[in-house]
């Protein structure tokens, strides 16, 4: 009987444990659980180089969502185009214990078009699964075989997907014949295995074991946290087109190569280029005259067909249709120069990215076109795209960054325009005239330039009855009563907008009696600190730098006095400077705030002093005069 009792029970346990299968939540370690919405359980990246032009990309992956906060990653969106084949796709779901719930079926997959709405012409396709689970944990296990037809790019590879995803297992291999050339980047401290296998070379890489990386204020990214690994051809054969990136001269050769004999003008276009330059005296009146004329007769459409998305549509297209992407924009603006004298060249750019590495070339690290029109003694930077942006002015999602000049002889490194933190400032005046009931009327003139003009370009060109409801549910003192706004770019030639705002306040002070409390940063006042953040991973940096300028003229309520006034302040920091100053006379307080923030990239160790920095500005905001009443 006993025996019978131990078989038995021995085969309950081997039942429960097989019914736990791999992905059983249970195996997970718990530093892996920890501060995680996710965890990559399995990710495979198999990279096939068959030919110059055809590769076969096999993929799989197994994620653990932990809770609802995870539920973004339970899908799959794979993104191809003519140029590309999915197929082989399997995709599973398991509940907490590793138990499969099921297997979805080529029913499940959805198969849409990406064109956009700023798109006509686009052939970008995706394959997509939602997996859908009503109980936490679950996980989702999806595979796919891509084939390529045509390589101008390897996939990338990180261990880390974002914030809050810890990882088990992540692997890239990438298999080529031995003749075949390649260069890649990796990760400080990544170890490269390289395996001859016949006459076929594996480069594989991978992670194990990395816990979560909690979400970081003001990061720059993960990428000196992660592994990761960047790829690319030497030689490659793209829709009929070949080329080599072994050097950015070789890439800029080969974009160059794409629109030779593409900018040419019809006869009808040409006549109006002479038309509207014949008075012109100077080059930049030329380029200004060109530029405007450009920004009120084209608008910005994305094209991506094949090489099309790589190589500008015709200028004489653009002329016939006034539409194009941005690189047939910028090639369109390049034509009409042309016509005008002017020489100018194209500009591959990372709109919003880091810059391009001067010494690693490949496709990837780019995104937009822009134009350079250089100049005896200055260089004219143009954004193509933008019916609004002044000429010069790029905007600092382009700035300050490695960007690739196309010329006749090749590629070359060059550097867009540094908007300091001066060129981004904020100018502001304000009068507050208090009442007794502690009620008030304000008027504030803002001047915004550059980055701050890029910032408010969208208030400018809503409806004034938008404009009004944007006022009245944004602005930091309470609106009680609108008079008055208006928006205004007085020289269309300037990055800069003036702001008027005229209205009449509730309760702006305290009273105790005979004494009134009143803050007296009203307008531009730190309200939080952002948190400290012990053992801090990545680097961090403010959005842009800029410099604000507050003044504030308060006319005190009748019958009060200034009992009390705060001492000047000044801060003082690697991170940027504050200056706080208050002055009183006859019936008024008069209070002048500076701030300037630079938008260097600083490591993480650096942030606590950061926070430290800016508590200093947020206590120094909330300082208070004390009013008190005549007798």
């Amino acid at each position: 009987m006993k025996y019978l009792f131990t078989i038995f029970l021995f085969g309950a346990c081997f039942s429960k444990v097989f019914a736990q299968g791999v992905y059983d939540v249970a195996k997970i370690p718990d530093d892996l659980k920890k501060d995680a919405i996710a965890v990559v359980r399995n990710e495979e990246q198999f990279f096939d180089i068959k030919t110059i032009g055809s590769a076969q990309y096999d993929y799989k992956v197994a994620i653990t969502i932990l809770n609802k906060a995870g539920d973004e990653l339970a899908e799959m969106n794979e993104i191809y185009d003519k140029f590309m084949i999915i197929s082989n796709i399997k995709a599973t779901i398991y509940d907490a214990t590793g138990k499969k719930i099921k297997d979805y079926k080529s029913s499940d997959i959805k198969d849409q078009s990406l064109t956009s709405n700023s798109s006509i012409y686009e052939e970008n396709r995706m394959k997509s699964i939602n997996f859908v689970s009503l109980s936490y944990p679950y996980t989702i296990e999806y595979s796919f075989t891509k084939e390529f037809k045509g390589l101008l790019y390897f996939p990338s590879w990180r261990d880390l997907m974002g914030f809050g995803i810890s990882v088990e297992k992540s692997s890239y291999t990438i298999q080529k014949n031995k003749s075949y050339q390649l260069r890649y980047l990796t990760s400080v401290n990544l170890k490269t295995d390289s395996i001859a296998i016949g006459d076929k070379i594996q480069y594989k890489w991978k992670s194990q074991n990395v816990p979560a990386l909690v979400s970081e204020p003001l990061s720059t990214g993960i990428d000196n946290v992660a592994s990761w690994v960047k790829a690319s051809p030497n030689d490659f054969e793209y829709d009929g087109s070949k080329g080599n990136f072994n050097n950015w001269k070789t890439f800029g050769a080969w974009m160059y190569g794409l629109n030779e004999g593409g900018n040419k003008l019809p006869e009808t276009a040409k006549a109006i280029v002479q038309q509207l330059i014949k008075d012109a005296k100077t080059p930049k009146d030329k380029i200004r005259i060109l530029y405007d004329h450009l920004q009120q007769n084209t608008r910005y459409v994305s094209v991506q067909l094949g090489i099309g998305g790589f190589r500008p549509i015709l200028a004489e297209k653009v002329a016939q249709v006034n539409y194009g992407d941005c690189k047939a924009l910028s090639n369109y603006m390049k034509a009409l120069l042309n016509e005008a004298g002017i020489s100018s060249n194209l500009i591959v750019i990372g709109n919003g990215m880091p810059s391009l590495n001067a010494n690693y070339s490949s496709m990837g690290q780019a995104n937009h076109m822009i134009l350079c029109v250089p100049l005896e003694k200055d260089t004219t930077f143009l954004e193509c795209t933008s019916q609004y942006d002044p000429m010069g002015f790029i905007g600092y999602s382009n700035a300050d960054r490695n960007v690739l000049m196309v010329t006749d002889h090749g590629g070359k490194i060059i550097r867009t325009p540094v908007y300091s933190p001066k060129d981004n400032y904020q100018i502001r005046k304000a009068t507050i005239n208090l009442a007794d009931d502690g009620t008030a009327l304000l008027s504030l003139k803002s001047t915004y330039a550059n980055a701050q003009f890029e910032e408010n370009l969208g208030m400018m060109l809503l409806e004034p009855s938008e404009q009004r409801k944007q006022i009245i549910g944004g602005t930091k003192v309470p609106v009680a009563e609108l008079t008055s706004f208006s928006y205004k770019q007085p020289d269309k030639t300037k990055p800069v907008i003036n702001e008027e705002l005229n209205f009449k306040s509730g309760q702006l002070y305290t009273k105790s009696g005979d004494k009134i409390f009143l803050t007296i940063n009203q307008i531009n006042r730190k309200e939080s600190v952002p948190p400290k953040v012990e053992n801090r991973k990545t680097y961090f940096a403010v959005p842009y730098g800029y410099s604000d300028e507050d003044e504030i003229n308060f006319t005190l309520p009748k019958g009060y006095t200034v009992e009390f006034l705060p001492k000047d302040i000044q801060i003082v920091s690697e991170f940027g400077t504050y200056t706080a100053k208050f002055t009183t006379k006859d019936n008024a307080i008069t209070y002048v705030r500076t701030q300037s923030m630079t938008n260097k990239k600083y490591p993480p160790e650096k942030y606590n002093a950061y926070v430290d920095f800016y508590k200093k500005i947020y206590q120094a905001d909330k300082q208070k005069a004390v009013l008190n009443k005549v007798l």
